[in-house]
C-alpha cells in the first residue's frame, strides 16, 4: 500500500508541477505537497485547501459580501419555489447573488458577488483583469455555503477550535455533543431581518455556531420551544 501511495503521489506531483503556473498561490501548493494523496491538478489543489479550512473560508467569504455590500432594493424574502432563487425557509442564508433579479452573471460569485478569477480564487493574482466567465464560485465561498447550510459535517474543526470544551457548560465534549446556533434562526429571522445582509450572514457563520453536548443542547432547545409558543400566545392575545 506505501508503495502504491508513493508511485501514485510521485505521478500527481509531476503532473502538478507541469502544468504549474509561477502565480500560483504559494500556501496552496505547499498544502497540496503536505497531503497524504498529492492533488493532480492545480484545481484540485485549491478545492483541497479551502476544504481542509472551513473557517478560513467562512470568513473570507462574509468579508467578500461586505465588499459586495447589500444590492439596492434587495430585501431578505422567501419563496415558495425553487426557480425564484429565493430560500424556501429562514433557515437557509440569504443569498441576494444567487436571486435572477440580482445575479451579477458569469465571472462572478453567486454567494459574495465578487469576481471569480482563475482557479476559483477571489483575487487577481494574475494581473491580467480577466474575471472567469464560466465560473460563478469562489473556491472559498463553496466551502463556505457547505459550513453554513450543513455545519454538522464541520463538527470535527468546530470542536477544535473550542479546545472540546462544551460551550454552555465548559465541560469536556462527548462523542454525542451536536453543533448549534447560539442565536437560534427562527430568532434571527423574527428579530434581525432588517439587518445588512453581510451581517446577517454572520449568523450561520462560525461567530454564531458553538458544539455542545447533547444534554445541554435538548434543555437549550426545550427553552427554545417555550420562548416561541411564549411570542405565539402574545400574538394571538394581541390581535384579539
Amino acid at each position: 500500500m506505501s508503495t502504491w501511495r508513493d508511485e501514485k503521489n510521485q505521478k500527481a506531483r509531476a503532473r502538478l508541477e507541469k502544468r504549474l503556473s509561477a502565480l500560483f498561490p504559494p500556501q496552496v501548493l505547499a498544502h497540496a505537497l503536505r497531503q497524504p494523496l498529492t492533488p493532480p491538478t492545480q484545481r484540485r489543489a485549491m478545492e483541497s485547501y479551502w476544504r481542509h479550512r472551513p473557517l478560513l473560508a467562512d470568513r473570507l467569504a462574509r468579508a467578500l459580501a461586505a465588499k459586495s455590500g447589500q444590492p439596492a432594493g434587495w430585501q431578505w424574502r422567501l419563496g415558495a419555489e425553487k426557480e425564484t432563487g429565493l430560500p424556501l425557509t429562514f433557515r437557509m442564508p440569504p443569498a441576494p447573488y444567487r436571486e435572477g433579479a440580482f445575479s451579477r452573471g458569469p465571472g462572478h460569485c453567486c454567494v459574495c458577488g465578487q469576481p471569480v478569477y482563475r482557479l476559483g480564487w477571489h483575487r487577481d493574482l494574475w494581473d491580467d483583469g480577466k474575471p472567469n466567465r464560466n465560473a460563478t464560485w469562489h473556491a472559498a465561498c463553496v466551502v463556505a455555503w457547505q459550513l453554513w447550510t450543513a455545519p454538522p459535517d464541520h463538527l470535527r474543526v468546530l470542536k477544535r477550535r473550542q479546545k472540546h470544551k462544551c460551550a454552555t457548560t465548559g465541560r469536556r465534549l462527548l462523542r454525542t455533543a451536536e453543533v448549534d446556533h447560539r442565536v437560534p434562526l427562527f430568532a434571527v429571522w423574527s428579530e434581525h431581518r432588517a439587518k445588512p445582509w453581510p451581517e446577517l450572514l454572520a449568523f450561520w457563520g462560525a461567530p454564531n455556531l458553538q458544539v455542545i453536548n447533547k444534554a445541554a443542547h435538548l434543555e437549550k432547545c426545550a427553552d427554545e420551544a417555550a420562548e416561541r409558543a411564549t411570542r405565539r400566545s402574545a400574538l394571538v392575545t394581541g390581535a384579539e
